[in-house]
């Protein structure tokens, strides 16, 4: 994230510097973005050192769930920017104006591109490495960028070939939608993972297929039940709960000793998994289960 800072100042220089010298309405809409690049990278920096904050008694699950604040602010900041350039582009749009010094603001766009690549490419990896939505959602925004930056160097020579200079701002119209899309989706990825949503699926069957194998390698599997299997994510941490039924004239012990080795398996299959298991004698549902049976 200290990378992505500095990325981000350097291509607002390189970029700005572009939409100086072009007086491209494309390339300084662009520009603005890296404006909203930067402060989201520091605020993603704030918000990636509180998840990694390790629990406390009034944060007892710990405060991975910081991360989320971080990729809806950045969703947020995007579609204010958008905003913003829309309403310069469509001034422009009534009175077009000269494109100028194309070359070397194309080359100090794609130069600015390069940077953002090379990071988005890191920043992706490290977020498959620590399970950080904070990375994967500033990872996304640069390589959106990237592929921004790419339609205005093409527009901009569109222009130049053509001779029409209404393609400028309608291109940076185009610019503003899709950082509007890109935006959006950033801000509802944040609030599903606020509200608790469900392990995705591939964890899910990864769970299921351990529950399966637990049953069918150990030799008391025949003996036990599992329900009420629910997991939900916090960033780069997971979590699922499941009730586990053992028959009632067992040892305290002996059940214990089997939930031990399930939760280790599951663990084992699921990186950054916290699993909760507990144990009830065959034929009896926990309180809460009842509940729901009766009020459903």
């Amino acid at each position: 994230m200290r990378w992505s800072i500095a990325v981000a100042l350097l291509t607002i220089v390189l970029k700005g510097m572009a939409g100086y010298v072009t007086n491209s309405m494309g390339l300084i809409s662009d520009a603005m973005e890296s404006f909203v690049n930067l402060a989201s990278a520091m605020f993603a920096l704030a918000m990636v050192t509180i998840a990694a904050r390790p629990a406390d008694a009034d944060h007892p699950y710990g405060h991975h769930k910081a991360e989320y604040f971080s990729s809806g602010f950045e969703g947020v900041l995007i579609v204010g920017a958008a905003l913003a350039i829309l309403w310069v582009s469509v001034q422009r749009l009534l009175a077009p104006q000269p494109v100028e010094q194309i070359g070397w603001g194309l080359a100090l766009a794609i130069a600015s591109s390069g940077f953002n690549a090379a990071l988005a490419w890191a920043l992706f990896r490290a977020a498959r490495a620590h399970r950080s939505i904070a990375l994967e959602g500033d990872a996304r925004h640069l390589m959106a960028d990237v592929w921004t930056s790419a339609g205005v160097v093409v527009g901009i020579g569109a222009v130049h070939f053509t001779g029409w200079l209404w393609l400028d701002p309608l291109l940076a119209i185009g610019v503003a939608l899709n950082i509007v899309r890109e935006g959006v989706r950033l801000v509802w990825r944040s609030s599903q993972g606020l509200m608790d949503q469900a392990l995705d699926a591939d964890s899910q069957a990864a769970l299921m297929a351990t529950l399966d194998r637990f049953k069918a390698t150990v030799p008391e599997g025949a003996l036990v039940r599992f329900d009420d299997i629910v997991t939900r994510g916090a960033a780069q941490r997971r979590f699922a709960d499941l009730h586990m039924h053992v028959p009632g004239d067992w040892s305290l012990q002996r059940a214990a000793d089997l939930r031990d080795g399930l939760e280790q398996s599951l663990m084992d299959a699921v990186p950054g998994l916290r699993v909760t298991i507990q144990l009830l004698p065959l034929g009896m549902e926990a309180r809460a289960t009842q509940i729901e049976d009766t009020t459903g």
